[in-house]
């Protein structure tokens, strides 16, 4: 029997607290950055097409199922995932998919933090003016970059000169587990509750002042807000035939809702019965939407499209964030404080979301093994610094921190949304699912609804899961075109010739500084100066094949030590949660809280 009050003696003081703390889980660097630079690459307003598809198959589906999942368990005597998915679904299988919503927001946190990091030095540096100084050369912000996140070795960031950054850092880790600390009313409702009003009114200033900036070089008429605006936004519809458009909307859905971050699921489980998950979901749901697409889609691209044109649609999440950003400011009339107001913004929301990536790992010790917050955010403390310090160590072109995003960032948020949605459709059951959401709600969840939860939203994230393995895990060639048998002859290994150079020059191929060309048999490649594949070039009776090299994840892995090491490390943390998960299982059903049928 289920009781009015959720478990663990914590709740929410307010519906608005508990809304802003999941908004603030959800909106992060990912609404800033990345979905700008997603919907550039993909399309442009074309992109929103499958974006808002998969919002509505997926994400506000799966929400509703993670409040109306973390309320029942909650009220069933469970704050984390494992007991939750224990009380949902009758079986000991349950509490160990549950170390699954354990592992993915703490490692998620483990390199998280050291973003965040990144986002308060850059403001501190426009505060001091130090940044402005370094003039307003691309190449001069890629350099500052690397070395400020020690991407140019390995240990880097331990050198002597570089500890500002490991006391930024160090800072923000402290922060963190201060307001973690304090509770979830005392510190992360009432943190949120001030934060994300201020986020919002720093971010709103930002877009104005980008909305107003015209035409600053009147030579370059076409790079406008308005030209930014429709770079971003003019639909390019050919797009949609491209699955890697709708792979990268349905992966920024999970993203934007925090949907399969195991964060959701425990910040409900601190409801009360009367609580409405129903309105509350979609309020939620509502407010990131708001963030990502007024703020994240009217300020980042179109203010870097105005100084650097086309250019700036092809840059990654940190490229765009901590290279291009940096360079327009320079460029731009009373750019350090734009610059410092934008970087605090970017920090806001890096720690809204770090706070919750802590909860359900703290709410997992002090129910499984009854210890006191304290003792629980030590022990959190230590593993998770343990994990911080691999990504620091490990900093050499971020692979370490790239690897440990693929896998848990990307695949384990997948698996994790696709477990939660057979445990809520087809073990806990829509009947019951509607009945429990429906407790103290003030509007209805269509039927409809709950038959996509239980068919149609499996089928599509399997669907998407292996799209998505299609798509990034193998290798591939692809072919660029079949040039004359004769551009092989006279070739000898080495430094690449001018005529070779100027072939694949013609087919807008460019290779890197130090590539080389070696002989396979009969056929050539040329790599880079760590030997990596780049090109190959295939002779045959009607030619020559020139294709890009397209290393997938599994070759990535098996070449690089430290990627090797980074997915070893994923593994270790997740049986060491296995353990703990079993062992506070059978503490659980010895202190007859989990029976079975």
């Amino acid at each position: 029997m289920s009781s009015k009050s959720p478990a663990g003696g914590e709740q929410w003081a307010s519906r608005i607290g508990v809304i802003l703390a999941v908004a603030g889980s959800a909106v992060g660097l990912g609404n800033f950055l990345r979905f700008p630079g997603q919907a550039a690459q993909h399309g442009g307003g074309a992109f929103m097409i499958p974006y808002f598809i998969s919002l509505l198959v997926l994400g506000i589906p799966l929400c509703w199922a993670e409040w109306t999942m973390g309320r029942y368990g909650g009220l069933n005597g469970f704050n984390s995932a494992p007991g939750i998915y224990s009380t949902l679904w009758k079986s000991r299988w349950a509490r160990y998919f549950g170390a699954i919503a354990l592992v993915v927001p703490l490692v998620i946190y483990m390199y998280y933090v050291v973003i965040e990091a990144w986002c308060l030095g850059y403001a501190i540096q426009y505060l001091t003016g130090s940044l402005m100084k370094e003039g307003s050369n691309a190449e001069v912000f890629q350099t500052h970059f690397d070395e400020f996140v020690g991407a140019d070795a390995n240990g880097a960031l331990f050198q002597s000169r570089r500890l500002g950054f490991l006391v930024i850092l160090a800072g923000t880790f402290i922060a963190n587990f201060v307001l973690i600390y304090r509770g979830v009313s005392k510190g992360i409702e009432t943190f949120c509750r001030v934060a994300m009003p201020a986020m919002a009114v720093l971010a709103f200033i930002v877009l104005i002042r980008v909305l107003t900036l015209g035409t600053p070089d009147p030579s370059k008429p076409d790079q406008s807000v308005l030209g930014g605006l429709g770079f971003m936004w003019n639909p390019d519809f050919s797009h949609l035939s491209d699955p890697q458009m709708w792979l990268a909307a349905a992966g920024q859905i999970f993203f934007t809702l925090s949907v399969g971050f195991g964060i959701v699921i425990n910040y409900a489980s601190y409801l009360k019965r009367k609580d409405d998950v129903v309105l509350s979901g979609v309020t939620a749901c509502s407010v990131n939407e708001f963030f990502e697409v007024c703020f994240g889609g009217l300020i980042t691209l179109p203010a870097a499209f105005i100084f650097l044109g086309a250019a700036a649609g092809s840059q990654g999440t940190f490229d765009l964030g901590f290279k291009a950003l940096p360079n327009v400011f320079a460029q731009m009339p009373g750019g350090r404080i734009i610059g410092f107001l934008w970087f605090i913004v970017l920090f806001i929301a890096a720690i809204t979301s770090s706070i919750s990536m802590l909860q359900p790992v703290i709410a997992f010790f002090e129910e499984g093994f009854g210890l006191k917050r304290h003792a629980s955010a030590a022990m959190l403390g230590l593993v998770s610094a343990l994990g911080c310090g691999f990504v620091l160590y490990f900093s050499e072109g971020m692979v370490a921190l790239d690897t440990l995003d693929f896998w848990v960032g990307s695949v384990l948020i997948i698996m994790l949304a696709l477990i939660q949605a057979i445990i809520y459709g087809w073990c806990f059951g829509i009947e019951r699912g509607a009945e429990e959401a429906h407790v103290g709600a003030h509007m209805r969840i269509p039927h409809f609804v709950q038959l996509m939860l239980k068919y149609v939203v499996p089928v599509y994230l399997i669907t998407i899961f292996a799209m998505f393995c299609w798509n990034n895990v193998p290798s591939q060639d692809i072919d660029v075109a079949t040039l004359d048998a004769n551009v092989v002859a006279g070739l000898q290994e080495g430094e690449l010739g001018t005529t070779l150079l100027a072939t694949l020059a013609a087919h807008d191929i460019e290779a890197p500084a130090g590539s080389k060309l070696v002989s396979d048999g009969s056929d050539w490649r040329i790599v880079d100066a760590d030997d990596a594949l780049l090109i190959k070039l295939s002779g045959g009776e009607d030619g020559v094949a020139l294709q890009r090299h397209k290393a997938g994840y599994y070759e990535n892995i098996v070449n690089n030590p430290v990627a090797l090491a980074s997915v070893l490390f994923i593994a270790i943390i997740l049986a060491f949660l296995l353990l703990l998960v079993h062992i506070a299982g059978r503490r659980w059903e010895t202190e007859g809280r989990l029976t079975y049928p």
